[in-house]
């Protein structure tokens, strides 16, 4: 039966493992073992599936030697099928405990990963926005997929490689002096020598296969760069397709050469491997030969066939637990990474006590407020102002004063730093999480829709939504007769991320999933800032009457949205430095009379000249 372990060269740590290797600790092993707690039952199970698959997988190996002096050299026919009967029966009995361990092994990892896969997912659901936006998108997956995924193999292959392997040398070792004590040492003399080579080939593999794969990445690199369509216009508008095609070739000359000497590495390293596994039994031949020719005539051929043999079975053992270090590192790496993300502090959580209103009114109110994404950085400084039930304000200002940071601290993304955000009159930390952010709804600029249809998207915001409630938020959504218009209706599928859909028509559907949210306070943050003007104009038609019948806050570039709110905050620098309606404040000759010289008004007067 063939040894556990992984495949040849994987027994040694990059340098970035080695940089990053895991502090092992105590209570990180306890922490571990404890997501295998509750599966003990079928680890003593497969614990015995292992030990009796381990133990029945040698005696083939012990039966060979009652073969061949009882059934052979005896010449006794009985015992030789008896004993070849025995040996297939062990080898199908071993052969089936491993499947029904392999089963098992596989069943608790499998429900290991998806213990784990499930907390990491609830845990990363309650992060705030700031670990999202500070955090790497490819990381996260990372760790949720790659990271659990390689915790399934550490349980199904490391661990259980180490046991297997162990308890099959140690039998080895015991069965051996058992036949015969000094045959036994010679054995044991040999069995180092078979690993000088293996590690030293694997080395010498391992390092050209981490230099292909970096010359593989390069060569993906410039695929990717030259051959994509903005990579190929620039190529060709410079006049470098020799350039690109030297660069190219040389990298592609460099990969073969590493391909041919990695491969041949292989070839030298079979080619040792075979002559020193070939020493370990000519030696036991020769000093068994002489042991049983001149000093012990109890020693049997059949005796020194079973030392062979079980020495030959040791070899796959001594050398995957000679590699145990790395393994064992990289599963301490893979369990570290995952813990990291698991021991990272909700910021914002639910109080212990939440306040739940009866029925929210949208009342806003900001008191002293400060906020900062990085300490000694603050965004917000003093902001104070109220949003009255009913009402409206527009928030205006220069790219970055704060204006998206003020409106993302009324349902909670983040918490204030300093002072304090009340929603009809209570702490927006006092009230419970799920009805504030209920009460909230927010159309941002970077519209995102889930690859699915209309109807889906929508409903994500009210599951429960009826086929009219959908048509009604579509209809003042401006955005009815679009769908209408479609064959197959709300039915029609949006694509990834909306791509299917215009600018202007994923923004409406984003507005009519907010309406079916049906919210006491609408947010409309930057909602026009990114269309053409036709696009503008049938998103304003619908903004109008929503705003005239919410409260709600307008965070715009275009002077049309702007206009048809109840007052106008102007914000620079994170202060609110200017506040009142639209003529007031361009006759102030303040911020606000410059924005609007230098950016409202001009994109007025472009929309007016824009074609029909």
């Amino acid at each position: 039966m063939p040894p556990r372990g992984g495949p040849m060269g994987q027994g040694f740590l990059t340098e970035e493992e080695k940089a990053n290797r895991p502090r092992v600790t105590v209570a990180l092993l306890r922490r571990i073992f404890a997501y295998l707690v509750p599966y003990w039952k079928q680890l003593l199970v497969v614990l015995g599936c292992i030990v009796l698959s381990s133990v029945l997988g040698l005696l083939p190996s012990v039966l060979t030697g009652r073969i061949i002096d009882e059934g052979l050299i005896g010449r006794s026919l009985n015992a030789l099928v008896r004993l070849i009967l025995l040996s297939l029966a062990v080898t199908l009995g071993s052969n089936l405990i491993r499947v029904a361990e392999s089963y098992l092994n596989n069943w608790i990892a499998q429900h290991i990963a998806f213990d784990m896969r499930n907390k990491m997912y609830q845990h990363l659901q309650r992060m705030s926005q700031r670990f999202f936006t500070g955090s790497s998108q490819g990381d996260i997956i990372t760790r949720m997929t790659s990271d659990i995924s390689g915790v399934e193999r550490v349980i199904t292959n490391t661990f259980t490689s180490i046991l297997s392997n162990s308890i099959t040398l140690v039998a080895a070792v015991i069965i051996m002096f058992r036949q015969n004590w000094i045959l036994a040492l010679v054995g044991m003399l040999v069995v180092p020598l078979f690993t000088i080579p293996t590690r030293r080939a694997g080395k010498t593999r391992w390092t050209l296969t981490r230099e292909a794969q970096q010359c593989n990445d390069e060569i993906n690199g410039i695929l990717n760069e030259t051959l994509s369509v903005s990579g190929q216009l620039l190529v060709k508008l410079f006049g470098r397709e020799d350039y690109e095609y030297g660069r190219y070739k040389d990298v592609n000359h460099r990969m073969i050469r590493l391909n041919i000497r990695e491969r041949m590495a292989g070839q030298w390293f079979m080619m040792i491997l075979t002559t020193f596994t070939s020493i370990g039994p000519m030696l036991l031949y020769l000093v068994g030969g002489v042991l049983m020719m001149k000093y012990d005539a109890t020693l049997t051929v059949g005796d020194i066939t079973v030392l062979v043999a079980l020495l030959g079975r040791m070899y796959g053992p001594v050398n995957t637990l000679l590699n145990l270090q790395v393994e064992w590192i990289r599963s301490m790496a893979l369990f570290t990474r995952i813990f990291e993300y698991y021991d990272m502090p909700v910021e914002i959580q639910n109080p212990e006590n939440p306040v739940v209103p009866a029925q929210a009114k949208g009342r806003v109110e900001f008191r002293n407020v400060s906020f900062a994404y990085e300490p000694g950085r603050p965004i917000l400084k003093d902001v104070s102002f109220t949003l009255e039930s009913g009402r409206s304000i527009a928030i205006v200002g220069p790219s970055g004063s704060g204006k998206s940071t003020m409106a993302n601290l009324i349902p909670r993304l983040y918490d204030v730093t300093g002072g304090q955000v009340l929603f009809d009159g209570v702490d927006v930390r006092d009230l419970d999480l799920n009805a504030l952010r209920g009460s909230v709804g927010i159309v941002s600029q970077e519209t995102y829709l889930f690859n699915g249809t209309i109807r889906e998207n929508l409903l994500y915001a009210r599951p429960d939504a009826t086929e009219a409630q959908l048509i009604d938020a579509c209809k003042k959504a401006n955005i009815y007769d679009f769908i209408q218009a479609q064959e197959k209706g709300l039915d029609t599928l949006v694509g990834n991320r909306g791509l299917k859909l215009s600018g202007g028509e994923k923004q409406r559907v984003s507005i009519a999933r907010v309406l079916l949210k049906d919210p006491a306070l609408l947010i409309f943050d930057e909602a026009t800032s990114s269309l053409d003007s036709i696009s503008e104009a049938r998103i304003q038609e619908a903004i109008d009457p929503i705003i005239a019948q919410r409260t709600s806050i307008l965070i715009a570039h275009r002077l049309s949205t702007i206009l048809a709110a109840d007052e106008i905050l102007v914000v620079k620098d994170g202060r609110i430095v200017e506040r009142g309606a639209h003529q007031n404040l361009v006759k102030a000759g303040g911020v606000y009379a410059e924005l609007y010289e230098t950016q409202f008004h001009r994109a007025e007067r472009a929309g007016d000249d824009a074609p029909n």
